[in-house]
């Protein structure tokens, strides 16, 4: 069979961080994820033999004109697409578009929105197949098995039968995530994808395991996807590396687990990186968690070749790390980004504002938070969202049941504006994200990020940074006056 793994064009102007986000904005100065589960899927079906197209339209920037050339004259049998809460009705009208002009062509759909509301997307477009749960590679692969051979469907897909939804039950997570073959990287164009995060060429992505193992936030939607944290073994993921140090050259990668898995695990796999001499080859960043490593742990990861951690700060106010589930501590937070930097480590902290249950006071203490560890040191980059509370996750039920919710308007759950009620209003919130990114505009800050260039990497990697700010505190600017109308 001829299979698309497509990600249609949405916009021009604009740019949706769709593929791999566990949130979604539109950006002016895009980058892109390497979507890694796709890319599983792509990999695990060229290796069963079927002809794989991949079409990431979007991060190839093409026109929709030029996707539908592609798709009218490659007529895959089947197209697969990502979707996400704020783009799925432009997916019903693709999809519509789709089935009128290729009738013959199997529409299927995944993600962390359709996993929540399975039936919504059967009702509002002729999709013939919804994909839940996060092992969507899994399904992908048993689906087009099913449509060639028979074979019987696994539990978490939803179909039609008699023009009804019908579904095969609630999904599972038993997939053993050893027997995924390494991702085909030529297949799946690995080199269209990167964020300012990266400071060496070549880069690429990894994923040790899916998803987080703390796995409690009740803002985020991929626990919607992966409330079972499942990990690969240590050496099938220092292999990877390996192959991408040897194969393609590869000097930084960045793995997209969730959380990165801690303990004995990261013991094995620090000690590996170290053993085979790729620590002193290749840099790793990674999604952290807040309290998980000692200073030894952090060093070990140093010593690795680990160079940047991504924290989810979110707030300032524990009130607020309580009733999100976070399982942290506002010391606790201090105390790991200032281990981790004295460790050798970048920092780069994760922060929303906008929660329904905290004042402009309580949004500015954390301001004030993120502005210290900026200022001190102990904090080197910062990332700024709008809270959306997503279907499916704790949150958006929480929203729901106290009459939070402004709106049930999906195309607006971009964080182009708040959706939950709360006592600041939009345009105050827009700025207040825009302060957050200001936090880099310090002279302290801006003086000791210029004595810290020591190389021509360390050149390139401070002028994408300051490119992404500028292009974030544009969005927000342009969202703020957009919500002022």
């Amino acid at each position: 069979m001829k299979v698309a793994v497509s990600y249609p064009p949405l916009g021009v102007e604009r740019h949706p961080t769709l593929g791999q986000n566990r949130q979604f904005q539109w950006f002016h100065n895009p980058s892109f994820i390497y979507p890694m589960v796709p890319s599983c899927a792509a990999t695990m079906l060229k290796e069963k033999g079927h002809e794989v197209l991949w079409n990431d339209a979007v991060a190839m920037r093409w026109t929709p004109d030029r996707f539908w050339s592609f798709i009218n004259r490659e007529r895959p049998g089947l197209i697969a697409m990502e979707t996400k809460t704020p783009v799925v009705k432009l997916h019903w009208q693709i999809i519509k578009r789709l089935k009128a002009e290729l009738p013959e062509t199997t529409v299927v759909l995944f993600g962390d929105h359709v996993t929540a509301l399975p039936g919504e997307s059967m009702e509002n477009s002729p999709v013939d197949f919804v994909l839940t749960g996060g092992d969507y590679d899994f399904l992908l692969v048993n689906l087009v098995d099913h449509l060639e051979n028979g074979r019987q469907l696994e539990a978490g897909i939803w179909y039609r039968e008699d023009g009804k939804p019908a579904s095969t039950g609630l999904f599972t997570l038993n997939h053993d995530l050893n027997e995924l073959p390494e991702i085909d990287r030529d297949l799946t164009m690995w080199k269209l994808y990167g964020e300012h995060l990266f400071k060496k060429k070549p880069h690429t992505y990894t994923m040790a395991g899916r998803d987080c193992w703390y796995a409690r936030c009740t803002f985020c939607s991929w626990t919607t996807l992966y409330p079972k944290f499942r990990v690969r073994r240590s050496d099938a993921v220092l292999d990877e590396i390996g192959n991408l140090i040897e194969r393609y050259g590869v000097k930084e990668i960045f793995d997209d687990t969730g959380t990165f898995p801690a303990g004995a695990w990261l013991d094995r796999f620090c000690n590996g990186m170290i053993d085979r001499g790729y620590s002193g080859k290749i840099n790793i960043s990674c999604n952290a968690r807040v309290g998980a490593q000692d200073r030894e742990g952090f060093e070990m990861m140093a010593r690795a070749g680990f160079r940047l951690l991504k924290f989810g700060l979110e707030s300032a106010n524990q009130q607020t790390l309580d009733r999100l589930r976070k399982g942290t501590r506002v010391q606790e937070i201090i105390d790991s980004c200032g281990m981790a930097k004295k460790a050798g480590l970048t920092v780069h902290l994760t922060t929303m504002v906008g929660y329904p249950w905290e004042t402009e006071t309580d949004a500015r203490r954390t301001l004030d938070l993120c502005k210290q560890l900026l200022n001190t040191g102990a904090a080197d980059m910062l990332q700024a969202t709008i809270v959306v509370p997503y279907p499916g996750t704790p949150l958006f039920e929480e929203a729901d049941a106290n009459g939070w919710l402004t709106t049930m308007d999906w195309d607006r759950y971009d964080m182009s504006g708040p959706v939950l009620e709360t006592g600041i209003p939009a345009e105050k919130l827009g700025q207040l994200t825009q302060g957050l990114y200001s936090s880099f505009l310090t002279p302290r800050f801006i003086f000791r990020t210029m004595v810290s260039i020591r190389s021509a990497d360390d050149l390139k990697f401070v002028a994408k940074a300051a490119k992404a700010v500028l292009g974030h505190l544009r969005d927000f600017a342009l969202r703020g006056r957009k919500n002022a109308r």
